[in-house]
């Protein structure tokens, strides 16, 4: 589930397509042990690798953590820019070490955690994410009743775009980025089509603009996100998730659930990873802090290395918890 204009292509045994906030992947061994008696002083001749997926929260994390990384335990860092899906696919090849937010994905932690037991989770970010629809909040005050989904298809003409072939538009992001809206269009026998934008930074703009403009926008997105600070929007609600709504995608009829991401590891990093993966199982923060570092990323013109030293150098009480003793 973030921004940074789409960046090209990067094969890494993987096909990965870039999204990214000053993602760099340097040259160095593949290996992700650290070296013995390695000194605070001493380079570590080990290298992880953190699979950066398509939204700029999950690049705040990661920069942070690879910042700590280098700077603190001297490991080399490589960040491949690579969909969120495909990167579990890097568990299994060698190509991925750390997924370092995962959104829930219980088909895939299946097939990688319990089948083929090459990944495991290394516990929570300590981010709490939901996924909703939204629309600006100029809208919930002139049509009251928009947002509760069952009113929807009254203000379907309202959302209707030249792309969305006579039925209200329901703007969607990347394609990689999980997603229920195709399913929940029909199920729930609404007049709209989904339309997806192709990225975070898509949806970004017309956020902003359907607030700056008074255009009527209804749109998929979610928190943790630094976009709430700036535009007010307004939470759609759709039938009220319960435990097993969404287990058959086809019928999916419910709302999204809140999720309590975690980190997903390879098994071989867990096993060999040493203080970088005590590290990465260490590192908890809260979505303020995440919002912190991806405003700095997107809108004050910092790099993902820049914002992450900036939280790093006014947090040290924090992150001192998670380097290993």
């Amino acid at each position: 589930m973030k921004i940074r204009l789409l960046a090209g292509l990067l094969v890494l045994g993987l096909t990965a397509v870039g999204c990214g906030g000053g993602a760099k992947v340097e040259t160095s061994p593949s290996a992700a042990a650290p070296a013995a008696g390695t000194g605070s002083g001493a380079p570590a001749t080990g290298t992880v690798k953190i699979a950066i997926n398509p939204w700029v929260g999950y690049e705040a994390s990661a920069n942070v953590v690879a910042y700590l990384l280098k700077n603190e335990l001297k490991y080399t860092v490589e960040l491949p820019e690579i969909k969120e899906q495909v990167a579990w696919e890097g568990f299994e090849t060698g190509d991925v070490d750390v997924i370092i937010e995962n959104w829930g994905h219980p088909d895939l932690k299946k097939k990688f955690i319990d089948e083929k037991k090459v990944a495991l989770s290394a516990g929570s970010t300590g981010n709490k994410g939901v996924i909703g629809w939204y629309v600006p909040k100029w809208m919930s005050d002139k049509y009251p009743d928009i947002t509760d989904s069952k009113n929807l298809n009254k203000y379907a003409d309202l959302f209707k775009t030249s792309e969305s072939g006579g039925k209200g538009q329901l703007l969607d992001g990347d394609p990689s980025y999980v997603t229920n809206d195709e399913a929940l269009v029909k199920n729930l026998k609404l007049n709209y089509k989904v339309v997806t934008g192709g990225s975070e930074a898509a949806l970004l703009k017309a956020a902003e603009q359907a607030q700056a403009q008074k255009k009527a926008l209804l749109f998929y997105f979610w928190t943790p996100h630094w976009l709430f600070d700036k535009v007010e929007l307004t939470r759609v609600n759709l039938p009220a998730y319960s435990e097993g709504c969404d287990a058959d995608a086809k019928k999916v009829a419910c709302d999204y659930a809140e999720l309590d991401l975690d980190k997903i590891v390879s098994k071989k990093f867990a096993d060999t990873g040493g203080k970088a993966y005590e590290l990465v199982k260490n590192f908890s923060w809260t979505n303020e802090d995440q919002n912190a570092v991806a405003n700095d990323m997107t809108n004050n013109g910092l790099t993902g290395e820049q914002a992450a030293k900036k939280w790093v150098e006014a947090n040290t009480a924090k992150w001192q918890a998670w380097i290993p003793k």
